[in-house]
């Protein structure tokens, strides 16, 4: 059998960019041109900047065992539910990312310039606000979109000496959008993607 050429052509490298946006922002275009996004992010998606370790993205399927007495293995799986969800560590340290962090609160500013004073008051129990988590790759490759999204994740700042810097960690699972349609996409530029 002669040597088989392994593709190397569609490897993922680097962050890319974490977005996110109140319910109900209009979403990008997915324009495609020379086998990448070429569109815009829309107005009301912000840019959440650096983090810590870029974002991993989690697809976790339920399923339970149908058994039978006559084998051993499962005759068959069924599917029971489904989470699904991004989660990462915010390196902004400001009150707009730790009130994305809590889903929602107020944010209560006095002062100007060089005597602002920000105080964030946390939502108040069940009156947490969901968003849309969205994400771009590095070479506007690939796209993800989260349509409804609530931050579930422990917020544990650390601070340290010396160069280690404090973080945000969140971790944003896709709920079933109230208005019906996908939990979320994932989108691919160009053939080598497809």
């Amino acid at each position: 059998m002669p040597a088989a050429v392994v593709p190397v052509d569609a490897l993922a490298l680097g962050p890319g960019y974490l977005y996110w946006a109140p319910l109900a922002t209009t979403l990008p275009a997915n324009t495609v041109a020379g086998s990448v996004f070429t569109d815009a992010w829309p107005a009301g998606f912000i840019l959440l900047g650096a983090t810590e370790n870029g974002h991993e993205f989690q697809y976790d399927l339920s399923v339970d065992p149908v058994e039978v007495e006559e084998y051993l293995e499962p005759v068959k799986f069924v599917t029971k539910g489904r989470q699904t969800g991004m989660k990462f560590e915010l390196a902004q340290i400001h009150a707009t990312n730790m009130k994305r962090a809590m889903n929602g609160g107020t944010i209560t500013v006095t002062g100007t310039a060089a005597t602002t004073l920000s105080k964030l008051s946390p939502p108040a129990l069940g009156a947490e606000v969901r968003a849309i988590i969205g994400w771009e790759s590095t070479d506007s490759t690939e796209r993800m979109i989260g349509y409804q999204c609530l931050q579930q994740g422990s917020i544990s700042m650390k601070r340290q000496k010396g160069a280690s810097k404090a973080t945000i960690p969140v971790e944003f699972k896709f709920e079933q959008p109230t208005s019906g349609g996908d939990p979320f996409n994932y989108w691919t530029a160009g053939t080598i993607r497809g």
